[in-house]
């Protein structure tokens, strides 16, 4: 990226996750200073990633629950005041709930609403208002999911709330775009991170079944996340906008 990230500023939600993780080591391999944030205490984050005791001056933790629009106005105010202009905003934290409707509770349906798309704008929007505000022509991405435009049963409420989030992602970026900044989502088919690796870890044959239904025969790792995200966040993209950059290895033919 020849430097393209060093000293920038860059924030990411679910920081604790796998692709939050890889997201925030691609970052800090190009100079950045990556402010991470997630639910858990700093204890507890710290015993989940031990790097966040190792990284030095570049890499620093809040604890921040997403769904609630003021912890994460006050975050985003905090890292400014601290840092200075904030850079790049990657709306990653997420929930996920395996059921179908008629198990699915009403408390479920909100949780998964009020943390995967609430917290997704609230995050998005927080940024935005700051790079409009201190001139900053920033870049904010959306980490999405094929679930988005192909219906899962077992996933309905996690489905529609990623759905949700490409319409969001196409009217901020729509919004915003008269300042320069650019609004577009990652939207992932399997991949090996969160409850898919635990299930595929303690279930090798699993993991073989769903690689199997995927075209290109391969599962995505979290690193390979990362990577794209680095990339559409580049000036390589400087006229990319509102853009679904699906990276579902075909699942998405033969599943519309």
């Amino acid at each position: 990226m020849m430097e393209e990230y060093k000293n920038k500023v860059v924030l990411i939600s679910g920081g604790l996750g796998d692709i939050g993780r890889a997201m925030a080591e691609a970052f800090l391999a190009e100079q950045a200073i990556v402010c991470i944030s997630d639910r858990f205490e700093q204890h507890v984050a710290k015993e989940r990633w031990p790097l966040l005791d190792g990284a030095g001056a570049c890499l620093f933790y809040d604890q921040v629950d997403v769904a609630d629009g003021r912890q994460v106005d006050d975050w985003v105010a905090r890292i400014r005041a601290e840092f200075g202009a904030i850079a790049v905003c990657i709306a990653n934290a997420a929930c996920v709930t395996i059921k179908n409707f008629s198990t699915l509770s009403n408390e479920e349906w909100k949780n998964e609403m009020a943390v995967n798309l609430d917290g997704a704008f609230f995050l998005a929007n927080a940024c935005a208002k700051s790079f409009v505000d201190m001139g900053i022509r920033g870049s904010i991405v959306f980490l999405g999911s094929w679930a988005a435009h192909a219906v899962h049963q077992n996933l309905p409420a996690y489905s529609v709330s990623k759905a949700g989030l490409r319409m969001l992602c196409q009217a901020m970026a729509l919004e915003y775009a008269a300042y320069g900044i650019r609004v577009n989502e990652i939207a992932p088919g399997y991949v090996n991170a969160g409850l898919s690796k635990v299930v595929w870890s303690s279930n090798a044959e699993l993991q073989e079944q769903a690689k199997a239904v995927v075209p290109l025969g391969q599962i995505i790792e979290a690193e390979e996340i990362a990577k794209q995200v680095l990339w559409i966040c580049s000036d390589n993209c400087k006229h990319m906008t509102g853009t679904a950059v699906v990276m579902d290895g075909g699942l998405s033919l033969i599943r519309p």
